[in-house]
């Protein structure tokens, strides 16, 4: 049996089983995709506190990995199936065998909100992508597009324009979201052009992207726009839907807890993206990892497990 079992490796998760395991507590973390969840993914990280050298989310989170283990945390990759938590033992039944725990940690992160455009799921993989430092190196020389508005989609076009001959940034604001030096990065690109007021509503392509269909929000004009790869970065989901149903969530999935990442159900505890919460940040999700480790060890002393 495990005193605590966190499903999912991500910053959250990571951060949680650093503590954990160095508290001298049996720690299994479950990860069922990549280590590093998508803060890996991340081409550059410029504001996680002490790291001033800017490591690439990929060096950071394997930082993170290591950090854990090296006080003892399990990490197995099996994706969980099937929970049981009512009572004082919970039971994790994952692909690959069943766990009993002391004390379960939510922390499965976010997924890519889809775009809804016709033709998205089609193509998906065949130029549609979700994540430019994973597939950005695949169009070096060809023009690309990016949609969004926030903090990932303009770090998303800085990325694309060090391969790509052209990257047009398609907005349906007529403002970012994203933080300044950010914006003030993208519209001083010379290889970034951007399209304010605007939505793509149908992307094209046979075997593969060739173009999308763009939609002036304003004036309702459309036009056609030659690309051979679309990155949608226009927010996210919650990685809940395993947990839908047995603990309190809001409307828009996400696990609602209180200041010290308890859930509804005594013993589980959730941190990072999946949370309720008014930022997601690698540093706010390991700074839930560490809340949520420290009242799963309450928790434990105070039920003498």
């Amino acid at each position: 049996m495990f005193d605590v079992i966190i499903i999912g490796a991500g910053p959250g998760g990571l951060g949680a089983g650093l503590y954990t395991s160095r508290g001298g507590f049996e720690t299994l973390i479950l990860e069922g995709m990549f280590i590093g969840g998508q803060a890996a993914t991340t081409y550059e990280v410029d504001n996680y506190l002490g790291f001033d050298e800017t490591p690439s989310g990929s060096d950071l989170t394997e930082k993170m990995r290591s950090h854990a283990q090296k006080f003892g945390a399990q990490i197995q990759s099996e994706t969980v199936e099937e929970l049981s938590l009512e009572g004082k033992i919970k039971t994790v039944r994952t692909n690959r065998q069943t766990y009993e725990t002391k004390t379960v940690i939510f922390a499965m992160g976010a997924k890519p909100r889809p775009l809804g455009a016709e033709g998205e799921e089609r193509l998906r993989g065949m130029g549609v992508s979700y994540c430019a430092t994973c597939d950005g190196a695949f169009f070096r020389g060809r023009e690309v597009c990016v949609v969004g508005g926030g903090d990932t989609a303009l770090e998303d076009a800085l990325f694309l324009e060090k391969f790509c001959s052209r990257v047009t940034l398609i907005h349906r604001r007529d403002s970012f979201r994203a933080i300044k030096v950010l914006q003030n990065r993208v519209v001083n690109s010379d290889k970034i052009n951007i399209l304010y007021d605007s939505t793509v509503t149908k992307i094209t392509g046979d075997d593969s992207v060739n173009g999308v269909e763009i939609k002036n929000l304003k004036s309702g004009a459309s036009t056609e726009l030659a690309v051979s790869g679309i990155f949608i970065a226009v927010g996210n989901l919650p990685q809940s839907e395993l947990v839908r149903g047995l603990v309190k969530t809001d409307e828009a999935g996400y696990i609602v807890t209180d200041e010290n990442m308890c859930t509804s159900i005594p013993g589980v505890f959730a941190c990072g993206d999946v949370r309720k919460k008014p930022l997601r940040q690698i540093v706010t999700a390991v700074a839930d990892g560490a809340v949520a480790a420290y009242s799963a060890q309450n928790y434990m002393l105070e039920n003498e497990f």
